[in-house]
């Protein structure tokens, strides 16, 4: 039995036409476009990373990772919303594991603060290793107290702020209990890090390697990052939002950089510093507060 045939459609003319309806179903279903898949390691960029106008809003199930905040500041930074939680910070092995509470969610900076962007509110670039997408370095922690107000005052708010050690580590781990944000085989960092193994001295591009869970990128290695507090030794009891000792004579920097090892660059590894020095491998990321959306 002959059966019906409609009009003749070529295979291109069908995988448009399939291409058009599966667009208009997701569209309809997330108003958002589909992130591109991501591999085992980031394919380079082809434009300045925060300084994209890109609004994309990935969706995630509950419980994994935190939405893209679709908003960007007036310098192109991109933010994460990292949502409250409690974890243990520190490296048990080391005893300093304790349980600590972040009772609010925060908006870190996606990528590493570049040079663009320091260049747009200070007028110089300190950094040795040029290049306007790669992270600013050799900045001391006095010149980014500097930075901060400024950008505050361009923007008329003081909702930046560096992250504090703890909320800083919280992110990193983006809820991963292990050594690094993958986990802990220290042969799988190459895909997540720019270190002494792969880095050929110098910095990279931000946004370069894979991200962690929550869509941080350069969490380990690259440079290593400022963070708000004085140094001091962790209490052990449980702890809400805490914000380090109240003075003392050195300040922290995490996450290790292009010339460190491998354990340098775990989530957990702390690293004293003067807060006037800086480095060719010290650079930082901003926290901005998320009262204004919670």
């Amino acid at each position: 039995m002959a059966l019906a045939m409609g009009p003749t459609v070529s295979v291109p003319e069908a995988l448009d036409n399939i291409d058009l309806l599966v667009a208009a179903r997701l569209c309809a279903l997330q108003n958002v476009p589909v992130p591109a898949h991501v591999g085992s390691v980031a394919e380079p960029r082809q434009a300045h990373p925060s300084l994209s106008l890109a609004r994309v809003s990935p969706l995630a199930r509950p419980g994994e990772s935190p939405c893209v905040d679709p908003r960007i500041n007036s310098l192109g930074m991109e933010f994460v919303l990292i949502p409250a939680g409690t974890y243990s910070m520190g490296a048990p092995c080391a005893r300093q594991g304790r349980q600590v509470t972040i009772s609010q969610p925060f908006y870190l900076g996606k990528y590493l603060v570049t040079q663009a962007q320091w260049l747009a509110i200070m007028g110089t670039n300190p950094s040795r290793f040029p290049g306007e997408d790669r992270p600013v370095e050799s900045v001391s922690w006095d010149d980014v107290q500097v930075f901060i107000r400024m950008l505050n005052a361009r923007e008329g708010s003081n909702k930046y702020r560096l992250p504090t050690e703890a909320e800083w580590e919280y992110a990193a781990r983006a809820g991963a209990t292990t050594a690094y944000c993958f986990g802990s085989d220290a042969r799988l960092l190459d895909a997540y890090a720019w270190y002494a193994a792969n880095a050929r001295g110098t910095t990279h591009p931000v946004g370069q390697r894979q991200p962690n869970a929550w869509g941080l990128y350069d969490m380990h290695g690259n440079v290593w990052e400022w963070v708000q507090d004085w140094y001091g030794t962790y209490p052990e009891a449980p702890a809400r939002d805490p914000q380090g000792p109240s003075t003392g004579s050195h300040r922290l920097r995490r996450g290790g950089g292009w010339h460190s090892d491998a354990r340098e660059c775990s989530a957990a590894y702390r690293s004293t510093i003067k807060a006037g020095d800086c480095y060719s491998t010290l650079g930082f990321r901003l926290l901005r507060t998320a009262s204004e959306e919670a």
